[in-house]
């Protein structure tokens, strides 16, 4: 009885409660949080690689940085991107693979794909699931995912399983809202997408990132408590997915908190925001501190430790 008592104070009181001490710093800045818009950091196994999304205006590409002696290096356009809007490449588990999205056309000699999304049309600003596969120290290329996960043209923001299932978001039958969806994957391809159970296309939900083993997922959604589009986690113990829990509002601000991702351990929280640092009158900002999206940072302890001790 106290084992669900306490998972029921912690689903009520969230973030507040467990996270008092998690302050967001920001990823790399000046490196790989710049002036731009950049977010969605994807990493290799070992974590001494990261693909990203930089955009400026309606163009976004992904791009490749690395880490030596302790310095990530000057990022460049990712061999698979650079011609069309690329965006949120996810990694697979192992790093064999990694997903990404992408506006290029279905079809060679084809037209860059339009979205809908939010109600509204987005003419070349749609997206399938495309897929690149490491083989022999280099990326293939490109591959577009089958009809099945690209039922949508305005499909984004993979995650990838360590099974190879894949979480993802695309309009609801609703379509000023974004819904969660999870295909799973067997030895002869994806499964029909099925809604994730905690999100019902009443309210807009956003960027699954989920562990590897489908113990949890971080989203973004605009559900209450968020001022805007805020990060919020949800367990699954036994099959049975829980209630969104909010990060709080010592994480999340009160701009847009989006496109979570988690490391490779998964013990670290990757996000990107809008907010700004404070900083004392006369002090000049940093060009990376402009009020465009950055990629920022918390750790997970808080709420997998509290979680942990509520299932027990």
């Amino acid at each position: 009885m106290f084992r669900y008592a306490f998972a029921a104070v912690f689903a009520l009181l969230g973030a507040n409660v467990v996270a008092q001490d998690v302050t967001p710093t920001v990823f790399a800045p000046g490196v790989i949080s710049g002036p731009l818009h950049d977010s969605a950091p994807a990493f290799t196994p070992d974590g001494r690689t990261v693909y990203f999304t930089r955009s400026e205006g309606t163009n976004s590409t992904i791009l490749v940085s690395h880490l030596a002696q302790g310095r990530w290096s000057t990022p460049v356009t990712a061999p698979f991107s650079g011609q069309w809007s690329d965006m949120e490449p996810a990694m697979s588990p192992d790093g064999r693979f990694l997903v990404f999205i992408s506006n290029r056309p279905k079809t060679p000699h084809g037209k860059p794909l339009d979205g809908f999304l939010m109600g509204r049309s987005f003419p070349e600003r749609g997206g399938n699931l495309w897929k690149v596969t490491w083989d022999n120290g280099k990326w293939s290329a490109p591959v577009r995912l089958p009809d099945v996960v690209n039922g949508s043209d305005s499909t984004f923001a993979p995650s990838v399983a360590a099974d190879g299932s894949l979480y993802f978001m695309h309009p609801a039958a609703d379509p000023k809202h974004f819904r969660l969806f999870r295909a799973a994957w067997h030895r002869n391809g994806y499964e029909e997408p099925q809604a994730l159970p905690f999100s019902d296309g009443h309210v807009t939900d956003v960027d699954p990132a989920v562990a590897p083993d489908e113990s949890f997922v971080v989203f973004g959604s605009s559900r209450s408590p968020a001022r805007g589009i805020d990060l919020f986690i949800v367990f699954r113990d036994n099959g049975e997915w829980g209630t969104p829990i909010h990060l709080g509002n010592g994480v999340n601000s009160a701009g847009s908190d989006a496109e979570a991702r988690l490391s490779p351990d998964h013990q670290t929280l990757y996000f990107a925001s809008d907010r700004m640092v404070d900083i004392a009158p006369g002090t000049v900002r940093a060009d990376w501190d402009n009020g465009k999206y950055n990629i920022w940072q918390i750790p997970l302890a808080p709420w997998l430790a509290a979680h942990a001790k509520a299932a027990h």
